[in-house]
């Protein structure tokens, strides 16, 4: 690859990273809550009833990322985690009425300009970009067995078209 390019790319994902960075200090400011926890919401407020593993699967996070983002939704009184009745082992996950509330007042976690850019796309165009992201994040993601890696699979595609990032 041409070093130019590889260094093009490099910053390209660099300024995406920064981009997430400063919207999620904005939502935490104006809404208490950080992007990967609205995220997680938001998905629990979908998927009721699942694991905290399923959870980390579902949304792209580590197992350990999304404990520490549970543990502080639940003191916050969104989140609720129950023992399964059939097997005592499994803990289940269930937003609170403020949870969904929080969940149903905060906005989109990419919003703003992005957003209606995206809209304002063929579908064929979006789909493209879904497909170029999921290849990028799907290259970056470390090596079976490798430091940083946990062992659940991952998510095969992590962000659906048309869901909050």
């Amino acid at each position: 690859m041409d070093g130019s390019l590889e260094e093009g790319i490099l910053q390209a994902l660099r300024q995406i990273t920064r981009a997430i960075d400063v919207n999620s200090r904005h939502l935490e400011r104006a809404h208490s809550l950080t992007g990967p926890q609205l995220v997680c919401l938001r998905r629990l407020g979908r998927t009721d009833g699942i694991t905290p593993g399923q959870l980390a699967q579902q949304v792209a996070l580590s197992q350990a990322t999304v404990t520490g983002i549970l543990d502080r939704l639940e003191a916050r009184g969104l989140v609720t985690r129950t023992r399964s009745a059939s097997d005592r082992r499994r803990v289940l996950l269930a937003l609170t009425a403020a949870g969904h509330t929080a969940a149903a007042r905060a906005p989109a976690a990419l919003h703003g300009p992005l957003m209606g850019r995206l809209a304002a796309l063929p579908a064929e165009h979006q789909q493209r970009i879904h497909d170029a992201l999921v290849a990028v994040a799907t290259m970056m993601a470390p090596e079976p067995g490798g430091p940083g890696t946990s062992t659940a699979p991952p998510a095969p595609d992590p962000v659906a078209p048309g869901e909050d990032l």
